[in-house]
């Protein structure tokens, strides 16, 4: 129960900053087109450049070089699926967009939404789930505790709770070093 109100905080102060009043209403229960989740939409209607892809250092360790927009993007296995992750050193947990949740065969009801976090906009729903499996370079964690954020988050974010798993970060230049 601790670890969940944590997550919840440290989503909160990211979806202060990030929450857009108006995002497209979206839930588990209706199918939508998104883009792949290596692209992004920039603006609306205009996909953004896939962000650089990571290099595999020593055994256990993961180069994620600097996106065009300055912030580090890595593909992680969520249940076996690619999704685009933020890497977000400053999130305490993982948090998914409804859309990468729903690719990652992360389903929910419209009514399992409650508030988890209160942003600049007021509250924030979503839904407190359970990761079955999430990678990154080959480090597997199961079981992870996340919050699905089907409105108003424009990435998935990948915080501490998966993170410190990993061992050291460090930025080297123009690349996040995680592993090891």
């Amino acid at each position: 129960m601790r670890e969940s109100a944590l997550l919840i905080v440290a989503i909160a102060a990211f979806i202060a900053s990030a929450f857009v009043p108006g995002g497209a209403i979206d839930t588990a229960t209706r199918p939508e087109q998104t883009a792949p989740p290596s692209e992004t939409l920039s603006e609306p209607g205009k996909l953004a450049e896939p962000s650089p892809t990571p290099t595999y250092l020593a055994p256990g360790e993961i180069a994620v070089p600097r996106s065009a927009d300055g912030q580090f993007y890595a593909e992680v296995g969520v249940n076996d699926r690619p999704i685009r992750f933020l890497v977000d050193t400053g999130a305490n947990g993982v948090a998914l967009t409804g859309d990468d949740a729903r690719a990652a065969g992360i389903f929910w009801s419209p009514t399992d939404l409650e508030t988890v976090a209160r942003g600049a906009s007021g509250p924030v729903e979503g839904v407190l789930v359970t990761i079955d499996a999430i990678d990154l370079g080959n480090h597997e964690i199961r079981n992870l505790n996340a919050v699905i954020v089907p409105q108003g988050l424009p990435v998935s974010l990948l915080g501490q709770s998966y993170l410190s798993e990993m061992g050291t970060m460090r930025i080297e230049g123009d690349r996040m070093v995680i592993g090891s």
